[in-house]
């Protein structure tokens, strides 16, 4: 990808934010929910007509529509993600707070899966119609009309009740994050493994195999050196997508172990009703999945030369 083509992909985002911010702002602006009763009942305080309205014109909330997102959006470009209405504390630094986590986990779940789907993918391609091939295919299918929180689930019941190896709420400690990842890669696995075997495959048939065989190359060599290289567009792409959704917080995981990341945090912003929360990471979310996706583009180039223009 060029510097015009980086260039004009940032450019391209400006409209999409505007877009974002715009209609998250309008739906929350609409609510049935008001943002004042919500403050007011969390201060456990009546709903006094006068103190009401003194709030309204504190926040903001007397101003037209396009006022209130004007200002909310140029603070926000500083900085500023606004007050919580429960907390009463910076959304920003609930977010910088939690992020770290999301991070973590995200990073260490595309690894695994990583480690998981392309040795298998690759591999079950190469005995094709094999008694391993048939099984890696009916697993996959299984797992991949699993829900993740399921497999949590079921691991939380292996690893943390029967055998007692990790414990059942470790946020806090570098284990928590063990099962939650696994939890999330072995789903993602499933999906990886059967887009990695048909991308695989696909390749295996092409006329350069047959000659990298009568120049008695190693099958090993081939399809871990040359296939894998030919079919890593698709894995990033795949891989693209996973961070993306991952960055935004995989809520149910979250919920499930108690990981304080992004996910838990709109979901409980979500449960209390708490606007500028979920406007900031749905904000978030946005900026991510446009920033993963500059990335694989970036990369495509890398592994396939023959790819000038994005």
């Amino acid at each position: 990808m060029t510097k015009k083509a980086i260039l004009q992909r940032g450019l391209l985002f400006i409209p999409v934010f505007f877009g974002i911010t715009l209609l998250s702002f309008g739906l929350l602006y609409i609510a049935p929910s008001d943002p004042v009763s919500i403050r007011l009942s969390a201060g456990g305080a009546a709903a006094d007509p006068q103190i009401v309205a003194q709030m309204r014109a504190e926040m903001g909330l007397d101003a037209p529509f396009l006022v209130q997102y004007g200002r909310w959006l140029l603070r926000f470009l500083q900085g500023d993600m606004g007050t919580s209405y429960i907390t009463d504390l910076p959304v920003a630094a609930s977010f910088w707070k939690a992020l770290p986590y999301t991070l973590r986990m995200a990073g260490s779940a595309i690894a695994l899966t990583l480690l998981i789907s392309l040795p298998i993918g690759i591999g079950v391609a190469a005995c094709r119609n094999s008694r391993i091939d048939y099984a890696a295919r009916i697993l996959t299918f299984i797992m991949n009309a699993t829900p993740s929180f399921i497999v949590a689930i079921v691991l939380m019941f292996l690893f943390s009740y029967r055998l007692g190896w990790i414990p059942v709420l470790a946020a806090a400690t570098p284990i928590g994050m063990i099962l939650p990842s696994a939890a999330l890669a072995l789903v993602m696995s499933s999906r990886y493994i059967r887009q990695i075997r048909a991308a695989a495959l696909d390749e295996l048939q092409k006329d350069y195999i047959v000659g990298l065989r009568a120049r008695g190359i190693s099958e090993r060599t081939i399809l871990f050196r040359n296939v894998l290289k030919n079919i890593m567009v698709i894995v990033i792409t795949l891989t693209g997508i996973s961070v993306g959704s991952l960055l935004g917080g995989t809520v149910i995981i979250e919920t499930i172990f108690n990981w304080p990341g992004i996910g838990s945090l709109i979901m409980t912003a979500i449960s209390n009703r708490d606007y500028p929360v979920i406007q900031a990471v749905v904000v978030w979310m946005a900026l991510a999945f446009f920033l993963v996706n500059l990335l694989a583009d970036l990369s495509y180039r890398y592994f396939n030369p023959k790819i000038k223009e994005l």
